[in-house]
């Protein structure tokens, strides 16, 4: 994000660039920096924008090489195109001989590093993977917004945000955004001001049951079942997201066995970071033959509910009840 940044403070911009990762919200802000200072704002002459499977390539080329309107640039913005996962031979020949004229700015989720596009951005342009930020970054991001807008956050407080609100950074800056508007009246956030207008994740809300259910606290963990089933979340739904759970744990298990650190224990199971390292610390409560057994006892619910032998609310309380259980 460094050179990326540099390019836009400088204004010596290049003719194409990618953007490309999971967070959403970072390509969100750097194709807006970028649409900005590449074009002046509201010229919609010189601006066109694409999304999707399916882009004409044809037209993609007659527009590069048609005349920007009373001004130097014209700017193609290409989205979710699938151009970079799928070979894409002939607009990736066009763009080594492109126009000055014209720029391209290209936004994927995932991309071939070996494809013939990949390499010839790489080769003409920018490119910058913008992926999930790690715990450290989160926080430092979290107390930037909070100083705008001339408050305070204790460091243990912008924690307990993340591990309520989840790691999406869209969803945080909402939740922000929230915070604020609450505590307009107040210099510092506190704790209790995110326990009061915060909105916790469900799949936190999962996470925080099986913990209880490792700790053997039976009364936190139906607690936090009564939650979900009082927001109208389906048993069967909550029931498929304590096996997804479980599942994760038992592959983080396996890994850590095997002697992988965080970043790659997050890269193989595509979690975040800062959520690869809650589940490392969570699936040491648990052998993996603990994990085996409720996984097929998942299963076994499931069916029974769905032959009429278990109503599902009673189902997914056995459940709970059943793994924490103190021995």
């Amino acid at each position: 994000m460094k050179s990326l940044n540099e390019d836009i403070k400088t204004g010596q911009l290049k003719n194409m660039y990618l953007l490309y990762g999971e967070e959403a919200y970072l390509k969100k802000q750097y194709k807006k920096r970028l649409t900005r200072a590449l074009i002046p704002e509201g010229d919609t002459m010189n601006y066109s924008y694409y999304e999707g499977k399916g882009i004409s390539f044809p037209e993609i080329i007659d527009l590069a090489e048609t005349m920007p309107f009373f001004s130097d640039r014209r700017l193609i913005v290409i989205e979710n195109s699938g151009f970079f996962k799928n070979a894409s031979p002939e607009l990736a020949d066009y763009l080594k001989t492109a126009p000055d004229t014209a720029f391209f700015l290209f936004i994927e989720e995932e991309v071939d590093k070996r494809g013939k596009m990949y390499k010839t951005v790489k080769e003409k342009g920018r490119i910058t993977e913008l992926g999930y930020q790690d715990e450290k970054t989160l926080l430092l991001w979290i107390a930037g917004a909070v100083k705008r807008e001339k408050k305070k956050i204790q460091e243990s407080t912008a924690r307990h945000l993340l591990s309520k609100v989840g790691t999406d950074m869209e969803n945080l800056e909402k939740e922000l955004e929230k915070l604020f508007s609450y505590t307009a009246f107040k210099e510092e956030i506190t704790v209790e001001d995110v326990d009061a207008v915060c909105t916790t994740q469900i799949t936190d809300h999962i996470f925080d049951m099986v913990e209880a259910v490792a700790m053997k606290q039976q009364k936190k963990a139906l607690d936090y079942y009564y939650d979900l089933l009082a927001l109208k979340i389906p048993p069967m739904k909550i029931l498929a997201l304590l096996t997804r759970q479980f599942r994760l744990l038992m592959e983080v298990k396996l890994l850590v066995s095997r002697g992988y650190a965080r970043p790659k224990v997050a890269q193989v199971t595509g979690l975040h970071p800062y959520v690869a390292g809650k589940y490392m610390s969570q699936c040491k409560s648990f052998s993996g033959r603990d994990l085996r057994g409720i996984m097929e006892d998942a299963a076994e619910m499931e069916e029974a509910v769905k032959t009429g032998r278990l109503a599902d609310t009673m189902c997914v309380e056995l459940f709970i009840v059943k793994y924490s259980m103190k021995d």
